[in-house]
């Protein structure tokens, strides 16, 4: 008996034996485009060897997406690996990402700029030989012990933490690795790439949504590679750069000490930072920024009560509330709210404000209602003569925001959870997903969003950072870790139920399966000894902050 395959803006076909992905794109004229990486089979994101058999709606998955273009830097990450083992027989840790690429480092301690090219010329003859990357479904334990005999220990413990039986592996030219999502048919897929030495490693660069076709400019934040770099020795020492390790201290009821050494390591980076400003006695005005969910409200709020430490006096805007009303809101290309965009803000009523505040006048705030998409009156504020302003939000660093403040009494401060703990030393863990699982978290607490609507809306909120944020970082004077090591693991009893009322109809749904797979990887922990002081209280709820 023969079935539909009903293809998105192409065709309908009909077949008596079951289909592969490239076998559909032979027949619908597709076959030898290699943008094309992936394909969603009912909402579910697939690899292009696939099968089908019986009625489907699929949709072809190309590098134009991020979604796609995540398919290709996953691809292109394994390919890295195999390059390093067959030229150098060494491992490669695939630390962070820097300036649209990943900063990684051998095992053997630094890399010369010799051994750079050489693991290069490696991956371009993996590249040119077109070598298969295959799809295999292995018992737990069978996954487990091949891990083991290639050495990747780190996965072998991670696969028996997580308990996962069967497991999806991919097998490229005799070598196995484990990732939690599709990866591309074969090597000849990952023909745009680049690696060049940084630092004490390398950066394997890749295109992006913005630059499908070619490399972007590689224009690395030195000073946010001092954060990851900061950041990964801490994790280095604490044993848990990756998630084998925090699974392992968990197991042994360490959850609280990782808690508190986690907001430890907060008070202390805030508390230098406020040492800095009010080491500066021209300073009246402190500008917050960072991309949506890195925990900008509660910065501020801890730096105000740092600033209190130091007798100085503060008070908090936060930007949110110079929202213009929703139907003057921006739209973007696809007719969608745009509130990621600088003009998604009355900037005339912020530098107002801003004046009137610094000539000591009585100024009576604005408070946004995200439910009404309305502003309303909020509470009177005047400024003593001595007072510092903190003003918080994703353009905090635009100088269109505060212009009418001299620029000798502003200090700038990015912030980011600039995440270091990885799945294993070949699955990076994004600060992007990081932030994403923060915001769903919030936004239906606080804003009474639905998961899939936070996703449908997530490309959007990333194409914002891109261009309105990420290019103002290298403006602030100084930048703040906003991650806790410990954060997806008190997340995750949080957005586990959320996700999975994405329901299979969803366009969401593929998205929502891809961080319920990632999440089952990352060991859980209760909520109840996070303080109340914490970031992580910004997006859980119960932050003594929520009633200021």
């Amino acid at each position: 008996m023969g079935f539909i395959v009903d293809v998105k803006d192409n065709c309908k076909l009909s077949a008596e034996e079951p289909l592969r992905g490239q076998d559909v794109l032979a027949v619908c004229g597709k076959k030898g485009e290699s943008n094309i990486v992936a394909w969603r089979v009912n909402n579910y994101l697939r690899p292009l060897d696939w099968i089908v058999d019986d009625d489907c709606f699929i949709e072809f998955v190309d590098t134009s997406s991020f979604e796609g273009m995540e398919v290709y830097r996953r691809s292109l990450s394994f390919l890295l690996v195999l390059a390093s083992k067959y030229a150098l027989s060494e491992d490669v840790f695939i630390r962070h990402s820097i300036s649209d690429g990943y900063y990684c480092e051998l095992e053997s301690g630094e890399v010369s700029d010799e051994k750079v090219q050489t693991i290069k010329t490696e991956l371009d003859r993996l590249v040119s030989a077109n070598i298969p990357i295959k799809r295999e479904v292995l018992s737990g334990d069978k996954a487990r012990r091949i891990f083991t005999r290639q050495g990747n220990f780190d996965k072998a413990n991670l696969l028996r933490w997580a308990a996962v039986d069967p497991i999806e592996v991919y097998k490229c030219d005799g070598t196995y690795g484990y990732y939690y999502a599709p990866l591309a048919p074969s090597t000849g897929y990952m023909k745009i790439y680049d690696l060049i030495p940084y630092d004490r490693g390398m950066v394997l660069r890749f295109p992006t949504v913005a630059y499908p076709q070619g490399l972007p400019p590689f224009m690395p934040s030195k000073r946010l590679a001092e954060v990851f770099a900061v950041y990964a020795k801490w994790l280095d020492i604490l044993g848990i750069n990756t998630m084998e390790g925090l699974h392992a201290l968990v197991s042994k009821g360490k959850s609280n000490d990782i808690i508190q050494i986690s907001e430890a390591l907060h008070s202390q980076w805030l508390s230098r930072l406020v040492e800095i400003v009010a080491s500066k006695q021209s300073i009246r005005l402190i500008c917050i920024a960072g991309p949506s969910a890195s925990g900008k409200t509660t910065t501020a709020q801890r730096l105000r009560i740092q600033l209190q430490v130091f007798g100085k006096r503060s008070f908090i805007v936060s930007l949110d509330d110079y929202f213009v009303e929703r139907d003057k809101t921006p739209r973007d290309e696809k007719g969608n709210y745009d509130f990621e965009a600088l003009e998604a803000l009355d900037l005339d009523l912020i530098n107002d404000d801003l004046v009137r505040l610094r000539r000591g006048e009585e100024v009576e705030m604005p408070r946004f209602n995200f439910f009404t998409g309305k502003r309303e009156r909020g509470p009177a504020l005047r400024l003593g003569k001595e007072d510092i302003l903190i003003v918080e939000g994703i353009h905090g660093l635009n100088e269109l925001v505060t212009q009418s403040v001299p620029e000798e009494q502003k200090w700038r401060l990015y912030v980011s959870p600039l995440t270091g703990i990885n799945l294993d030393r070949h699955n990076r863990t994004s600060t992007t997903d990081n932030r994403l699982i923060r915001r769903l978290v919030r936004d239906n607490r606080t804003r009474g969003k639905s998961p899939e609507a936070t996703l449908l809306q997530w490309p959007s909120v990333i194409r914002g950072a891109q261009r309105h944020i990420f290019p103002y970082q290298e403006r602030a004077h100084a930048m703040f870790n906003s991650a806790t090591v410990y954060e997806l693991a008190v997340l995750k009893g949080y957005v586990e139920p959320l996700l999975r009322n994405v329901h299979e109809d969803s366009p969401m749904f593929g998205e929502a399966q891809r961080l319920l797979t990632f999440l089952h990887y990352v060991p859980f922990m209760p909520a109840d000894e996070v303080p109340n002081n914490s970031i992580i209280r910004e997006f859980i709820g119960g932050s003594c902050f929520e009633s200021i």
